[in-house]
């Protein structure tokens, strides 16, 4: 198979991005986009590629939901024995990602990230539907499997015992909040002049906001 995309291209003219509007506060800054994305009803506004490295310095990426973000920064849940935990176990430098097309809009998200408060992840685990809450169980992340059936009859076979009851969170399963340290802010432009503006946390915490080059 060989397919040419060398003049597969559109002219970006969604907006700009200037000194005026860049807020001062990064996350602030970010939750107005986030905003937006959701309030033009964009699929999955919430997802942010999440990217790690392993023990031996290959890097791996995937798309994850965004559940919150507040002062400390942005959460997230999964299986801690996944395959990204154990690379966050080795290298807790993250990136994130976010990609909104429509909006013709990206944010780069570099930071440190830990694990959540056990009460956090149980209040957030309680609020899921019963049948995520019975795939978290049932489902060894990043392991191999047998099949998708034997996946299957395990995920009916704790639903049949856990029948009308509570079902507890695994302690297995939690979140993880990345801290930032550094944003960038990318507005798609005319002849590629792309607007882009980073945030750099400095010793005192306090943000230094340039523009980059496209």
């Amino acid at each position: 198979m060989n397919e040419d995309h060398t003049n597969s291209r559109r002219e970006f003219k969604s907006g700009s991005l200037s000194d005026q509007h860049i807020l001062q506060d990064p996350l602030a800054m970010f939750a107005a986009w986030l905003n937006e994305a959701a309030n033009k009803q964009i699929l999955e506004a919430n997802a942010m590629t999440l990217s790690t490295v392993n023990d031996k310095g290959e890097p791996s990426s995937r798309v994850v939901l965004l559940r919150g973000i507040d002062e400390r920064g942005f959460t997230f849940y999964t299986n801690y024995n996944s395959q990204k935990s154990k690379q966050i176990g080795h290298n807790n430098k993250v990136a994130l990602n976010f990609f909104w097309p429509l909006l013709e809009r990206q944010v780069r998200i570099n930071g440190i990230i830990n694990k959540i408060s056990d009460s956090e992840a149980d209040a957030y685990f309680a609020s899921r539907p019963r049948e995520s809450q019975i795939g978290a169980w049932a489902s060894p992340q990043s392991e191999v499997i047998e099949s998708k059936r034997a996946l299957i009859e395990k995920f009916a076979d704790i639903e049949s015992k856990a029948a009308n009851g509570q079902i507890p969170r695994p302690k297995f399963w939690g979140g993880l909040i990345v801290v930032p340290h550094y944003y960038e802010f990318w507005q798609g432009g005319e002849h590629r002049l792309h607007d882009r503006y980073q945030y750099e946390l400095q010793i005192d915490k306090k943000w230094k906001i340039s523009r980059l080059a496209p």
